[in-house]
């Protein structure tokens, strides 16, 4: 581990390759596992605005839960998260024909409805950040499900920092990034 600024960053993020295959994975982060997205406060206020927009995108499932659960929800750590649809798929997930999990927030965004992309916390899969008082804590999340991802990442030579660029300068600034990826340069050309 290292540190930049207020985080503390996992090397993994610069020594692990990753490349996201969702013709191999079928979006499996969005519909596995046993939580929703992690949401900040600020994100949670934006979903609650944006809803109306993209509600036309989503399916009835996630439209059920949202409604009855609303845009977010506080689990019992006191997190907010996206709510999950019979515990698995995310109420904002949708898919396409060949039935791939999408983000039905992203496709808002991509058709131009909204200017919010989605959650941080997504975008920057398979990156994950715990905030804490001092510092943020900034890992990589290796998850069986994302094997593929890893193995088009290393035969494309695109580490993790680096197929998340555009999230982590979202979260963090650009300057932040620069600074990551001097230590990248300087750990390879050791």
């Amino acid at each position: 581990m290292f540190q930049l600024g207020k985080t503390i960053v996992s090397e993994d993020i610069i020594e692990k390759d990753f490349v996201c295959n969702l013709s191999a994975c079928k979006g499996a982060c969005c519909v596995d596992g046993d939580a929703g997205a992690p949401l900040d406060k600020e994100e949670a206020k934006i979903l609650k605005e944006i809803y109306p927009k993209v509600k036309p995108f989503l399916r009835k499932e996630g439209v059920a839960i949202i409604e009855s659960k609303g845009t977010s929800i506080t689990t019992v750590f006191d997190e907010l998260e996206t709510p999950l649809i019979n515990g698995a798929d995310c109420a904002y997930v949708i898919f396409d024909d060949k039935k791939t999990a999408l983000c039905g927030i992203e496709e808002a965004y991509n058709q131009g409805e909204i200017n919010w992309k989605k959650p941080v916390s997504c975008h920057l899969y398979p990156i994950r950040v715990k905030d804490y008082s001092e510092f943020s804590a900034v890992n990589y999340d290796k998850w069986e499900i994302c094997d593929d991802a890893c193995t088009l990442g290393t035969e494309l030579q695109v580490p993790v920092y680096r197929f998340v660029k555009e999230a982590l300068i979202r979260k963090f600034g650009e300057d932040w990034y620069m600074e990551l990826e001097s230590v990248a340069k300087e750990k390879f050309n050791k």
